[in-house]
């Protein structure tokens, strides 16, 4: 055996210490740290690498490689995670070092309710109006559907938005681009932006609020008798899953601690907004519910992921979260707001987690499911919104309050999110089980003037089209899937006698190939292929259906597996509009 002399041993410890590629310079080391702090001993935590994108992106415009290569050096991260991740999401724009980022980014929805409010005059028309130092791009939802045609200048949404509008916006957002400030006083006007009816922590806990929290907390409302209460409503997820609440809670409650809670407000299915719309006003109805379910299921700490699409209800809950904790009704447990960066498939539950741990959002196999081994692997009750909305409501007023609501035979109360050809778009709360006729009748104010219904999406993109000779199937769970569709988040887009299903179902098609993870085979190329097939005049169905059978049954999650849905209801519901 041969003894390596000391020299040697130098050599080879030098090289071990040293990072293979390309290494952090030190303004760049400076240029982060400034933004994400001094790392620990043993870097930043992985989980928050998301997070760190974002204050990056704020901050330059764009993630140039310099930073990138920074960041990885302090979070001990291989360069190729920190990248993979930076190019999974939309809201991230990596840039090569040199390039001159746009000095601003204009979002313009292009999904099916804005589409019919003729967004693509926008996408068409404000390249040219605004420069090109401003980039205008198509967008998917944005969650503002009764608001189209939605665009979001920056981090600023604007609403039912004109070439007007935007440039107003964008005269506040670049002040210092003399080209934008032709109007100061309709700038100054814009800066008030809409006004805001949100219930305050002072103004919720004026009306008991956190009452029933700090009761279940301290023990004078037993953990048994508040999930009989979720029980006997028959409260299921809102999210679109419809898995019945309470037991969920149990389920979680019987797994080995510690365990935690994930809240998914990531609505990013096209036509849905009542998250967004019910957390812009009575946001601690929310908090309260989720501080009961924490209690109850027992769980140590909450993620609250948001989708990035909501800046001003990310600012407004971050302050208002703030002020819980500065005063707090009873012992809280660990709360953190996480932030999206524009990914549809983080909707989807285990995908979410994927992303709260600061990686790409991407589906997990199951088993094992996430109650039993969640997010940092341990047990995670997952929820949506909504469903943590109602638990005050339904506790405090009994199970039969909730419950009493209905309509043909169903039981309970939805909140649907209307947009498309009605007068009066926006959230219905109205009784499980109405009809859309009777939604669009008795809750919309009607249709347009002069427009009659043609079709109608019962639940977003990928719940699928009925005609306007089904207007009379109660919307709910399991009242749907016998006619090839379901009521998901029960977002409700209404079409008329202007409008084709053909192109809803392109438009949902295109979504669903643009925001596919790529994970998977069928769905990463199935849905694109169908998307091309579905332009042609005459749609070649035996080849559609081959894509349609194989994405439904061998795609890991439910993108790939709903995307057919709105291609089958064309064939069968209006045969007439492909021949």
């Amino acid at each position: 055996m041969v003894l390596a002399t000391p020299d040697q041993l130098r050599r080879t410890a030098q090289r071990v210490s040293t990072l293979k590629g390309r290494q952090p310079d030190d303004v760049s080391l400076q240029e982060l740290r400034a933004l994400i702090g001094v790392p620990p001993p043993g870097g930043h935590r992985s989980d928050l690498l998301i997070e760190h994108l974002h204050l990056l992106n704020d901050h330059y415009r764009g993630l140039f490689e310099r930073h990138l290569v920074a960041l990885a050096s302090d979070m001990k991260l291989p360069m190729a995670e920190v990248f993979e991740v930076a190019t999974f999401y939309h809201h991230f724009e990596v840039m090569r070092d040199g390039q001159s980022p746009a000095a601003l980014t204009v979002r313009v929805c292009d999904s099916l309710s804005c589409a019919m409010a003729r967004s693509d005059d926008l996408l068409a028309r404000l390249p040219g109006l605004l420069g090109a130092s401003v980039r205008v791009m198509a967008a998917p939802c944005l969650g503002r559907c009764e608001q189209a045609p939605a665009v979001l200048v920056g981090q600023r949404a604007v609403p039912n938005a004109t070439t007007a509008s935007v440039l107003e916006a964008v005269q506040v957002a670049l002040p210092d681009k003399p080209e934008y400030i032709q109007n100061r006083a309709l700038a100054t006007a814009f800066t008030a932006h809409y006004a805001s009816n949100l219930i305050s922590l002072e103004a919720y806990r004026q009306h008991a609020g956190y009452a029933l929290a700090a009761a279940v907390v301290n023990g004078e409302e037993p953990a048994e008798g508040v999930m009989a209460a979720l029980e006997d409503a028959g409260l299921r997820g809102l999210g679109g899953a419809g898995f019945p609440a309470g037991r969920k809670w149990r389920i979680v409650r019987e797994q080995s601690a510690p365990r935690v809670m994930a809240v998914n407000i990531d609505e990013g299915e096209p036509g849905t907004f009542k998250d967004r719309s019910y957390l812009e006003r009575d946001p601690h109805r929310f908090l309260e519910g989720m501080l009961i379910a924490a209690q109850v299921a027992g769980t140590e700490a909450c993620y609250i992921y948001l989708r990035d699409e909501y800046h001003d209800a990310r600012k407004m809950l971050t302050q208002e979260i703030e002020a819980l904790q500065a005063d707090p009704p009873c012992p809280l447990p660990y709360i953190e707001l996480r932030r999206g960066a524009g990914a549809y498939i983080c909707g989807e539950e285990s995908a979410m987690i994927e992303s709260i741990e600061g990686k790409r959002g991407q589906p997990r196999l199951r088993p094992p499911y996430v109650a039993q081994l969640g997010l940092f692997g341990k047990p995670t009750l997952v929820h949506n919104f909504e469903t943590l909305y109602w638990v005050r409501d339904i506790v405090e007023k009994g199970p039969q309050w909730f419950s009493s609501f209905g309509r043909h035979g169903r039981h309970g109360l939805r909140s649907f999110s209307v947009s498309g050809r009605v007068r009066l778009p926006g959230v219905k709360l109205a009784p499980a089980g109405i009809t859309v006729q009777e939604l669009i009748d008795e809750y919309c104010g009607g249709m347009l003037d002069g427009h009659t219904l043609y079709a109608y999406l019962p639940g977003g993109a990928s719940g699928g089209i009925l005609p306007a000779s089904l207007n009379h199937i109660p919307l709910d769970f399991d009242t749907l899937q016998p006619y090839g569709c379901f009521i998901g988040s029960a977002a409700v887009i209404v079409l008329s006698q202007f409008d084709r299903a053909r192109d809803a179902a392109l438009n949902a098609m295109r979504f669903f190939a643009a925001e596919s993870c790529g994970q998977c085979t069928p769905c990463r190329v199935g849905t694109a292929k169908a998307a091309r097939l579905m332009e042609a005049p005459v749609w070649d169905k035996a080849t559609l259906e081959d894509l349609n059978a194989v994405m439904a049954e061998a795609s890991i999650c439910g993108l790939g597996q709903a995307a057919p849905n709105p291609v089958r209801c064309v064939q069968k519901y209006f045969p007439q509009e492909i021949v």
